[in-house]
């Protein structure tokens, strides 16, 4: 939404716009110490720190002046990113939820997408009152709120989820004990040495060009083909919901049929609904295509977790889906620049789509070969995880 206010502002091309969005590297080159960090000292302190650099970007974006500063701010943002919300929402939802992670994941995780849609018009008309820079600020100081509730909240220790046992809304059944249970499973240097974190990583990679070359640039995208400002943003906001929606229910199907299935589900839906905004341009088609794609890239949110969890256990959470996070420099750098190229070059979007459709399709196969691997010493075997589903009480790890 910011990208034409500044095109307009100060004259930067596209692609010198795009290339702030390739500073997400840090994400992936921090994640793995920010992981370790967490698994080491909780979640509390990893989430305030993060969301302080975050903060402290947007309220810098207000005042810049300059490209550079733009860069500088962009990458305080995204060194945050991982330790705010990514790494510690499967610790969380998967101590405090042991037995009903899937589709508490699911709830947890719509939240980004609730933000989305909450985001788009309130920032869109920050953005037509007040400016570009009301908007960036308008962000940071919601942020601020988030922090405050954050020191106030956040608990993830066994003995956390043990006082809340007899409490109103409280977790089910022996919670203190599930999530003992669940603070098992691989360590960092076991599951690196499997097939299956490998291919998982490969394929939440290369889906990951869905959001650094295609939702980064819908809205230009859709003015590109003929919607008004208006309707792009309204298009974001649909985009918003299904992707919400997907995430409450792949949740849910998690539990049924894997988080590394589910996963192969919601690419072939992106697929679909990134193939119809292809060939639909500026027709009535392309707001089916938002509904699908939305419906496909959600559900990717609550599943990346969820698969770890699944494969790995909480042992080491942080520090293997923080390793996972390096093979993802490679889409938020090439994403954005090969958009903003392709589009400076031909006119469209399309192109660069294009190229994305087909890098989804290797995903597939990347998830579909990531057969879970064998239980290592400390964590349950698959059967006594089965028991512990469907009777809502964990079982003793085995020995």
């Amino acid at each position: 939404m910011f990208i034409l206010p500044l095109e307009d502002e100060f004259g930067w091309s596209r692609t010198q716009i795009n290339v702030s969005l390739t500073l997400a590297a840090f994400m992936g080159v921090l994640s793995p110490f920010a992981g370790r960090f967490m698994d080491r000292y909780g979640a509390r302190p990893i989430m305030a720190v993060s969301l302080v650099l975050i903060i402290a970007g947007f309220l810098l974006r207000a005042v810049m002046t300059e490209l550079w500063q733009f860069y500088a701010f962009s990458a305080l943002i995204f060194a945050g990113t991982p330790g705010a919300s990514m790494l510690p929402t499967g610790r969380l939802v998967g101590l405090w939820f042991a037995t009903t992670r899937g589709r508490m994941m699911g709830i947890v995780t719509a939240g980004n997408n609730f933000g989305g849609m909450v985001a788009v018009p309130l920032t869109a008309a920050a953005i037509a009152f007040g400016g570009w820079r009301w908007g960036f600020a308008g962000v940071g100081f919601l942020l601020i709120g988030i922090l405050i509730l954050v020191l106030f909240v956040i608990r993830d220790r066994p003995e956390d989820v043990e006082k809340e046992v007899h409490k109103r809304w409280a977790p089910r059944g022996d919670a203190g004990r599930a999530a003992r249970a669940a603070l098992q499973g691989f360590t960092s240097s076991q599951a690196i040495r499997t097939r299956a974190f490998w291919f998982l990583s490969a394929g939440m990679a290369l889906q990951q060009f869905a959001r650094t070359s295609v939702a980064t640039q819908l809205i230009p995208h859709l003015q590109q083909v003929g919607f008004s400002f208006s309707e792009a943003a309204a298009g974001l906001t649909i985009l918003a919901f299904f992707g919400m929606a997907s995430k409450i229910v792949f949740g849910r199907v998690s539990e049924t049929i894997t988080a590394r299935w589910a996963y192969v589900v919601v690419v072939v839906i992106q697929v679909m609904g990134l193939a119809l905004l292809i060939v639909s341009g500026g027709s009535i088609f392309a707001w089916a295509g938002l509904v699908v794609f939305g419906s496909g890239m959600g559900g990717v949110g609550a599943l990346g977790p969820l698969a770890i969890t699944e494969m790995f256990g909480l042992r080491n959470f942080g520090a293997i889906i923080g390793l996972t996070r390096p093979a993802m420099i490679i889409p938020t750098i090439a994403g954005p620049i090969m958009a903003g190229v392709l589009f400076d070059t031909t006119g469209t979007y399309d192109l660069a789509f294009g190229i994305t459709l087909v890098f989804l399709m290797v995903a597939l196969v990347g998830f579909a070969l990531a057969r879970p691997p064998g239980s290592p010493v400390g964590r349950e075997s698959p059967e006594s995880l089965d028991e512990t589903r469907k009777s809502g009480t964990p079982t003793p790890a085995t020995p």
